[in-house]
């Protein structure tokens, strides 16, 4: 995509102008997407898109820049407009570009640029389709569709680093609407990999259609779920969004860095309740927020955020690292190369315990189950979230008793990881788009089932 020749010449001239650092991102993305709705085919999308972005580093001052274009005199243009206010005498030299290898863990048999295989995806989602209907005629719509990405990206920086890699992904998301009378319900899943169409063959269209048609029908008729203070079980696996979005970004060093995280100084100390362990891990084979190597050309690793109830890492970039002292971690990620890199999370989640959900269930003497989580909102620095509950249940007496409708949790990230009590043995994984200051990008939540002891619901119609 860009020689290495090319991109030394623009390195150098980048530290003839006095930067510290600088470094070449340079991204060949294509793109497909199929959708169907009300049981025909409502769309088909394909793109290509293509981009350098030049990064320079002037003490801990970020400068940054992209264009479209791998001519050598075009990309000194750019660098030399970036160092403009801030150019120097020279104080670093480059090193020797070297290309860095490492072991291919994420396989892929059917890539997009290989075939997009649209019969194959829109069959597989006029099968989902039939199967929702099928559960209920009060299922009103069926909306489904199927993203697949293919990402090269190549990486150069000052210090000698050249890397590539190839990252394939796919995901495929259901909806439907259920309707009686006045009253709309819905639910929806959308699992994904770092994978091509191939996971299609790990994935049932029938299930996948009888599932979110079922979460939507359960709703039609509820009860409305009381409000207030209450004991409350968080379902597994996109349950975690919680911990994601309330406490994860808290711990990266965008946030800990401008000391904009209430956890920033914090290292080593308690912060959660001893039952919970939390971890983002980059390495997991094929899920949607792995990679092979971060959009700094680090390799991913795993990194263990939080043990047994104490701080013990942050996730870090290399700036990050600069600005905190913390080692980098392989958390360096962007949404393409119009955005430079920041501290981000891949597979983000709470270990498993060893609880039982009918151990967590027993002790509560009325209380709510939010066995399927929605998205929500949450304060930047403090971690103050109100989160919806896609599929609630009320708990009384120790037993489920009943299906809710909507439901709201509300607390703060460094209140509620004190409050779990009781972790599940069932830990599982969610795929999602996680959005910041460097774009959207892939990631997963996931947890066990949780006991939170007491969190604020709201309830309603």
């Amino acid at each position: 995509m860009l020689n290495s020749v090319t991109a030394k010449a623009v390195i150098d001239h980048a530290l003839f102008l006095g930067a510290d650092f600088a470094e070449l991102f340079v991204e060949h993305h294509q793109t497909n997407t199929v959708q169907i709705a009300s049981s025909e085919v409502d769309k088909v999308n394909s793109g290509i898109d293509f981009g350098i972005g030049i990064r320079l580093f002037y003490g801990p001052k970020v400068l940054y820049g992209y264009t479209n274009s791998t001519d050598e005199t075009e990309l000194k243009r750019v660098t030399s407009l970036l160092a403009a206010k801030d150019k120097r005498e020279q104080i670093a030299s480059a090193g020797e570009l070297n290309l860095n290898p490492y072991s291919v863990q994420h396989g892929c048999t059917m890539p997009l640029s290989q075939d997009a295989n649209l019969d194959a995806k829109i069959a597989f989602l006029l099968d989902a389709d039939r199967a929702a209907r099928e559960e209920s005629e009060c299922i009103s719509q069926f909306i489904g569709s199927v993203l697949q990405r293919e990402q090269k990206v190549a990486i150069f920086n000052s210090d000698g680093l050249q890397v590539d890699d190839t990252r394939h992904y796919i995901r495929v998301a259901g909806n439907t609407v259920a309707q009686k009378g006045c009253e709309q319900t819905s639910g929806s899943e959308g699992p994904g990999a770092l994978s091509g169409w191939e996971l299609s063959q790990h994935l049932d269209a029938k299930d996948l259609g009888q599932t979110i048609a079922r979460q939507a029908l359960v709703k039609l008729g509820a009860d409305a779920c009381p409000s207030g203070e209450m004991p409350v079980v968080i379902g597994n696996g996109f349950g975690g969004v919680i911990f994601h979005e309330a406490c994860g970004h808290l711990l990266e060093t965008t946030a800990v860095a401008k000391k904009a995280s209430v956890f920033h100084d914090k290292m080593g100390e308690m912060i959660a309740h001893s039952t919970v362990s939390a971890v983002d891990d980059g390495t997991m084979t094929n899920e949607w927020g792995s990679i092979h190597i971060d959009d700094e050309g680090m390799p991913t690793q795993r990194t263990q955020l939080i043990k047994d109830g104490r701080l013990t890492s942050f996730m870090v970039d290399k700036m990050g690292s600069l600005k905190t002292g913390y080692q980098p971690t392989g958390s360096g990620r962007r949404q393409n190369y119009k955005f430079a890199p920041a501290s981000r999370m891949r597979n983000t989640f709470i270990e498993a315990g060893s609880h039982s959900l009918d151990d967590m269930f027993a002790g509560i003497e009325r209380g709510i189950y939010a066995k399927k989580m929605g998205g929500g909102s949450v304060q930047p620095g403090t971690g103050e979230f109100n989160f919806a509950v896609r599929e609630a249940y009320l708990i009384e007496n120790g037993k489920v008793t009943k299906p809710l409708k909507t439901a709201t949790l509300i607390s703060t990230g460094p209140k509620v990881l004190k409050e779990i009590s009781m972790v599940g043995q069932d830990m599982a994984l969610a795929p999602g788009m996680c959005g910041s200051v460097s774009g959207s990008v892939p990631t997963t939540v996931g947890q066990p089932s949780l006991k939170v002891d007491n969190i604020l619901v709201g309830g309603g119609n």
